[in-house]
């Protein structure tokens, strides 16, 4: 897109190309570990809500049961995550991050931010870099 546009349909067009070229250099500046997008998605979420049932991760990513619980077996089996048992409900069974699974989102947090800090402060200035802030805000109104 060479001009501005205030097309929905230019604009939904050009910012998925946008989001996913940047998505694609944060994950070449991450670690390399042998770990899947499910498998980063299932610790992502963890973190971030707490212990989950399988089923509860796997209809928050919108994928299969069966996906889910082989993402979860081998993130079990590299303990970055365990298998609790669900204290009001014994039956159940929940999944919870490990400190070692904490420690590799930290790890690939911050070297994600980084290259992309090094990227904001060597490609744009002062001036191009509050107008990205100000654009945050409002990108932040279509995920709320």
């Amino acid at each position: 897109m060479s001009e501005l546009t205030s097309d929905p349909a230019e604009l939904a067009d050009e910012l998925q190309s946008v989001v996913g070229a940047l998505v694609r250099r944060m994950r070449a500046a991450s670690p390399r570990r042998a770990i899947s997008l499910t498998q980063v998605s299932i610790l992502k979420r963890l973190d971030r809500d707490g212990p989950a049932t399988v089923a509860d991760l796997a209809r928050a990513d919108k994928i299969r049961h069966q996906s889910a619980t082989t993402a979860a077996a081998t993130l079990i089996e590299r303990a970055l995550i365990r298998r609790t048992t669900d204290p009001t409900d014994l039956r159940r069974k929940l999944l919870e991050l490990t400190p070692a699974g904490r420690a590799l989102l930290t790890e690939r947090r911050e070297a994600g931010s980084g290259a992309l800090a090094d990227l904001l402060d060597e490609r744009m200035t002062p001036a191009e870099r509050a107008r990205v802030s100000e654009a945050l805000a409002l990108l932040r109104r279509l995920i709320d």
